[in-house]
């Protein structure tokens, strides 16, 4: 078991679904994950009220964060925060590298401040800084976040963004399979994360989500059973594990990682 108290920056530390039926997205990944959910209700500076806030737990532990979509039109997606020292910093930053601002910053009270950016390539990630809450309290194990990877056309591009934003590193690493390299984040000389170019046309940047399994060919047909899609059906990565691409009910993209066998 793998329990987190403290993210550093730049580090993912916290993933987030963004629902247009809250229910239905609780119901499919409580039982494709065996996750139990605290309801918080949202509201407005205002006062006015936006809605519910789930967070997904195993044992009482924080593993991720279910929302409404935000705006008409946006398509239900996960989501990535990045870990923040100081997130109205961090906005400047990026805003000097050539990012967007989508959102905040804001203080969600008790917990910590939060902004959601676009780097340049047009990948949306938050930024969240701890005041009480640092992250997923479980990574790593069957159930909960294993993996990050940001999906952009120009990888070169987007991490001297994170570089200027939040100071991550980059290293290349030789697939096990000699197809290429495959290039990453680091923090402190450690991989956080890892970067992809589209796997198809009409594609559009974004960072993505692995959760661990114990077996994955289960999980999916478990899944498939629930409404969900196959994108891409289980495959083997040498030295890596097993993997699969799927899409919720709502049409969500996700991925499940299975360490290798031995």
């Amino acid at each position: 078991m793998a329990k987190f108290e403290k993210y550093e920056q730049g580090t993912p530390a916290w993933i987030e679904h963004s629902s247009i039926d809250q229910n239905a997205s609780k119901e499919f990944y409580g039982q494709v994950f065996g996750w139990d959910f605290e309801d918080n209700p949202m509201t407005g500076d205002d006062g006015e009220d936006m809605g519910t806030y789930s967070i997904a737990t195993i044992d009482g532990d924080r593993i991720a964060g279910l929302g409404p979509v935000m705006a008409d039109g946006v398509p239900p997606s996960w989501g990535v925060y990045l870990a923040a020292d100081d997130v109205d910093a961090a906005v400047g930053q990026a805003q000097e590298a050539g990012g967007q601002v989508l959102a905040g910053p804001m203080d969600i009270p008790e917990q910590g401040r939060m902004a959601w950016v676009a780097d340049p390539t047009g990948a949306a990630v938050g930024l969240w800084q701890e005041q009480g809450f640092a992250g997923s309290q479980r990574a790593n194990e069957p159930g909960t976040n294993i993996w990050n990877e940001l999906v952009t056309p120009d990888f070169d591009k987007a991490a001297a963004f994170y570089t200027a934003t939040l100071g991550t590193g980059i290293e290349q690493q030789d697939m096990p399979d000699g197809s290429g390299s495959y290039s990453m984040l680091t923090v402190g000389g450690k991989t956080v994360a890892g970067s992809m170019t589209p796997p198809m046309e009409g594609v559009p940047p974004h960072w993505n989500v692995y959760f661990n399994v114990d077996d994955v060919d289960t999980t999916v047909a478990k899944a498939k059973e629930l409404g969900a899609q196959e994108i891409a059906p289980a495959f083997d990565v040498e030295g890596i594990g097993r993997m699969a691409v799927l899409t919720d009910p709502q049409g969500a993209a996700f991925n499940l990682m299975q360490a290798p066998s031995g």
